[in-house]
């Protein structure tokens, strides 16, 4: 079966490679190192520039137990605080214990991050939810710039063949289901343009996440939920789309402001700033033994019960006391994104609110990245690893990305090796009839508006439901009126998937916990630790079941299960 696929034109040129991975941040370039040293030949599609994804925008660092008297264990701690009792355990243990590892491995690969002038140690810091520092940063603020300086640089230096300019498609399958490839549409004129499509013996999802579904938030442009769509097309599941991570302090632009604001790092905070009303009045103290630098979803809802009590549309941040020398050396691509804006934190404080920030959901993978789809692969923020459970600890993100990278190139040259000659695909082009388009900027915006008025920070079953209905007419719409395909069409067709998915998750999980707050069903209810997994169905309807625990079952074995005490019995949508 080739499943659900975009209304679009026939590929008109075709490329072939053992591994395709897609997408340029942490994971995917990490991924694309690993499997080319091993012998492998690999192309990476990336949607805009190489060094264009999530991974540059990443302020505060990479979390590791590096520093003297931290531990494993004690990372492994702070994580399944964070993640509110849905963290898959064998994953973050896989995480913290070859995390340190991974990263002098990233520093081999050419990345610089700040260190001790006289000992020459890596300096690091803390941010929300870790009782130890154990955040290594570069350039102060400009971690992932650095990161991805680093790599992008060694993938050109092996050779490795990228596509840029690219956005995919469809996954291809070959007569036995297996990912055999994908379709891909090159925005422009070059040596290729138009549709085309490379074929692969494994493909690598690393598309990072959807932040484009809400109106304001830090993710770039490209964050359109491309591959978490994408396997749901191709029949894969996604686990936990539902939580959603709101980062607390968001540079506030104005009540009308929309598309990605400019983010305030969880380290400033880190290094002693306060989170503090109009009056000045430090609301979180007392709040969380950590006050501001409790987990993110515990210091987002304190913001906004905040500026609800008060009627405010923002908080402040205030760093005046770290002076204008630790601003410029510590934070200075904040400062300049402060001061491009009006604002000087050296001597004002900082307005900040909540935007949307990080999906701890995507693409269900076991430990070394396998999705339930045989051949298709997902890595970083577009995949559900169960590390993060219901919220994402603080920069375990960048983390993340570099340990299961490593674990998907170890299998995937594994079964390289094993394998005999290349599958061809079932068939390389797309199936015009089996996927609606919609009006590109038009329904894109008016998801995202539905998306932050009903599937916000704070929600409640009256909310979704009203979002689920005005969803499913805009999907009802486009299905009847076909418009021709393109860019903005494909993509807007993309967030209107992953819209429904979320919405219909967290409609379906009756509690709050984690980033998922339900207003209507403010406490944490055990009968819920579990995760929510979400297929689509051939008519585009979508299924919704649970686990039966909190670990996820084999990558290739859905387990439909409801909760065992028969509270929230399983239910399709």
């Amino acid at each position: 079966m080739t499943g659900i696929r975009l209304h679009a034109p026939r590929p008109g040129w075709s490329v072939d490679a053992d591994v395709v991975v897609v997408g340029s941040g942490v994971a995917g370039l990490t991924v694309a190192l690993r499997c080319a040293a091993a012998g492998a030949k690999v192309t990476v599609v990336t949607k805009a520039l190489l060094d264009d994804g999530s991974t540059r925008w990443a302020q505060g660092g990479i979390a590791a137990a590096l520093g003297e008297g931290d531990t494993p264990e004690q990372h492994l701690d702070d994580t399944l605080v964070a993640g509110a009792g849905l963290c898959d355990e064998e994953a973050v243990r896989a995480l913290v214990t070859e995390g340190p590892d991974a990263v002098r491995r990233l520093i081999a690969t050419g990345a610089r991050f700040d260190t001790d002038a006289g000992t020459g140690a890596i300096l690091l810091t803390r941010e929300g939810g870790h009782h130890r520092s154990r955040i290594a940063h570069a350039g102060g603020d400009a971690t992932g710039a650095e990161i991805s300086r680093a790599l992008v640089g060694a993938v050109r230096a092996a050779g490795i063949e990228t596509i840029e300019h690219a956005l995919v498609l469809d996954l291809l399958k070959d007569a036995d289901g297996r990912a055999a490839g994908v379709t891909l549409h090159v925005m422009g004129e070059g040596e290729r343009d138009g549709v085309g499509a490379v074929r692969a013996r494994a493909v690598v999802l690393a598309t990072g996440g959807m932040g484009q579904v809400f109106s304001a938030t830090t993710n770039p442009a490209v964050s359109t939920g491309d591959g978490v769509a994408l396997a749901l097309r191709a029949g894969a599941e996604v686990s936990d789309l539902e939580f959603v991570q709101f980062h607390p302090t968001v540079l506030w632009l104005g009540p009308d402001a929309e598309g990605q604001q400019p983010l305030v790092s969880e380290a400033v905070r880190g290094e002693g700033a306060h989170l503090v009303d109009a009056n000045g009045h430090r609301f979180m103290v007392g709040a969380h033994e950590l006050a501001e630098l409790a987990p993110r979803d515990i210091v987002a809802k304190g913001i906004m019960r905040r500026m609800q009590e008060l009627g405010a549309p923002h908080m402040y941040l205030d760093a005046r006391h770290f002076g204008a020398q630790m601003w410029e050396h510590r934070f200075p691509t904040i400062l300049a994104a402060c001061r491009a804006h009006g604002i000087d934190p050296v001597t004002e404080p900082i307005p900040v609110a909540p935007a949307a920030h990080y999906a701890s959901g995507g693409v269900r993978t076991d430990l070394v990245g396998r999705s339930s789809v045989p051949g298709l692969y997902a890595c970083g923020e577009v995949a559900c690893t169960g590390v993060h459970g219901a919220n994402r600890l603080a920069s375990n993100s960048l983390l993340e990305g570099l340990v299961f990278a490593e674990r998907i190139a170890a299998d995937v040259t594994e079964v390289l090796r094993e394998a005999g000659a290349p599958a061809r695909p079932a068939a390389t082009g797309t199936d015009t009839g089996a996927g609606a388009v919609l009006a590109g900027p038009k329904a894109r915006l008016e998801i995202q508006r539905i998306m932050t008025e009903g599937a916000g920070v704070l929600r409640s079953g009256e909310s979704l439901a009203r979002a689920a209905a005005e969803l499913a007419r805009i999907d009802d719409d486009a299905a009847a009126a076909l418009e021709a395909p393109g860019t903005e069409s494909w993509e807007a067709t993309n967030l209107l998937l992953v819209a429904r998915v979320l919405v219909a998750a967290a409609l379906r999980r009756e509690e709050t916990r984690g980033c998922h707050w339900r207003e209507d069903a403010p406490d944490r209810d055990d009968a819920w630790r579990r995760h929510l997994l979400v297929t689509l169905r051939p008519d585009r309807t979508l299924a919704v079941s649970t686990t039966e625990t909190a670990a996820f079952p084999p990558a290739a074995a859905p387990t439909p299960h409801p909760p065992t005490n028969g509270a929230h019995p399983r239910s399709t949508t």
